[in-house]
């Protein structure tokens, strides 16, 4: 089993988020977010956030999740910063959401089978370690950092040095939306058939307009 795009449900996610955050200005970030999330049918949805923060991208992600069925957890550090996401999002109507309280890091660990992660960067320096002890699914998983910065080669650097060979990258962008969003969409591991020897290859091919990296099975 592998994480598999419906269009369809990630128009009705873009549209509802795009109706829901009419007021926010994040240039089209949580509208990207959320059409994501719900095409790639996610069903468990985690993500960092932190008191005073933007709260647009936290409505996109219950939209999408709603669609698909799945949980959106929120991981915030203490309860000044649940109170305000809590205020935050009931302000908005959104009610798709679970909080845990508590370091990301520690969080991670007691949550299994996550395939959509999303963290904010700026200023986070757990970016490396939340990565690391996050249990990925076995259909694969999209990782997204917002306020990315604005360079494509410490994209390249960033996924390859955090996840450092745990992980198989199937394709990583840089996208200049919002100050920045660094995406990875890491691999389905184990849990199917067995292949034997030469039934399949990988085969990396860079696209030298956009930058973008895929490797692709033959």
């Amino acid at each position: 089993m592998k994480l598999v795009w419906s269009p369809e449900t990630a128009s009705k996610a873009y549209i509802d988020t795009v109706k829901s955050c009419e007021l926010f200005q994040e240039s089209g970030v949580a509208e990207l977010v959320s059409a994501m999330a719900a095409g790639w049918n996610t069903k468990l949805v985690v993500e960092t956030w932190s008191q005073g923060g933007a709260i647009a991208t936290s409505i996109g992600l219950a939209i999408a999740t709603h669609h698909t069925r799945g949980r959106h957890i929120c991981v915030v550090r203490d309860e000044d910063s649940k109170a305000e996401y809590v205020k935050a999002m009931s302000q908005s109507g959104q009610a798709n959401y679970e909080i845990i309280v508590g370091q990301p890091e520690e969080a991670m660990e007691g949550l299994q089978g996550i395939d959509f992660l999303v963290m904010d960067c700026r200023g986070n320096n757990d970016f490396a370690r939340i990565i690391r002890v996050a249990k990925l699914g076995q259909r694969g998983a999209v990782l997204i950092c917002k306020n990315a910065g604005s360079s494509r080669a410490a994209s390249d650097f960033r996924w390859r040095s955090v996840l450092d060979g745990k992980s198989r990258i199937v394709r990583s962008v840089f996208l200049p939306v919002g100050m920045g969003l660094d995406i990875a969409h890491v691999g389905a591991t184990g849990g199917g058939s067995r292949r034997g020897k030469g039934e399949s290859r990988w085969i990396k091919r860079i696209d030298h307009l956009s930058g973008e990296e895929f490797v692709i099975r033959k």
